[in-house]
């Protein structure tokens, strides 16, 4: 309860702002302003993830023709300069604002601000058991503890260990860090990318 009340205090101070970013999108890369992806959340239920759009609109059927260039292992897609990125869409995925719209999963009751990353239902059901278990005992997050264990470089196996750990080790003081954290991370990539612009 707690989570969902601190969720719509942030949404009404972050307001302005999303409304800004979806004019950007809307202006730059037309509409959809928002990607709505269904995935795999607690104890296994099924729920539709909400973040603004960075992507082209066929940036699924350009997928399976970059299927060669993933450069991760495991059942995930990850290429460091996807060309499926728009120009707006590249800045917003690097510094990590894309990510606000989750915070309308965190009211719905589908995430919290600080758990594992929930994966697309096609990734999700491909991690075998002990991993994928454990990652779904708790509620997925929008931040995620190896978001500050060098995810970039993380292999699929250090990335799994990473959240299992998370969950054996979960607590509200731990959240609370993460979170702290989090904000700093991304406040740090914003002036990043904006400088970078």
């Amino acid at each position: 309860m707690l989570n969902r009340l601190f969720a719509v205090l942030i949404l009404l101070v972050l307001g302005p702002l999303m409304i800004m970013v979806s004019l950007l999108i809307w202006v730059f890369s037309g509409w959809p302003v928002f990607f709505c992806q269904d995935r795999v959340g607690y104890r296994g239920k099924i729920f539709r993830i909400i973040k603004f759009r960075t992507m082209h609109r066929n940036a699924e059927t350009i997928k399976e023709r970059l299927g060669p260039l993933n450069e991760a292992d495991g059942p995930v897609f990850k290429i460091r300069n996807d060309p499926r990125y728009t120009g707006i869409g590249r800045f917003l995925s690097h510094s990590g604002l894309d990510e606000l719209p989750q915070i309308i999963n965190v009211i719905r009751g589908e995430m919290e601000f600080v758990g594992p990353r929930p994966l697309p239902v096609e990734e999700a059901y491909e991690i075998c058991d002990k991993y994928r278990k454990r990652r779904e005992s708790v509620r997925p997050g929008i931040v995620s503890p190896w978001l500050f264990e060098g995810y970039h470089n993380l292999s699929f196996e250090e990335w799994m260990k990473s959240d299992v750990r998370y969950v054996d080790n979960k607590s509200k003081t731990g959240d609370c860090r993460l979170f702290f954290m989090g904000t700093l991370k991304l406040l740090k990539l914003i002036v990043g990318e904006m400088l970078i612009y």
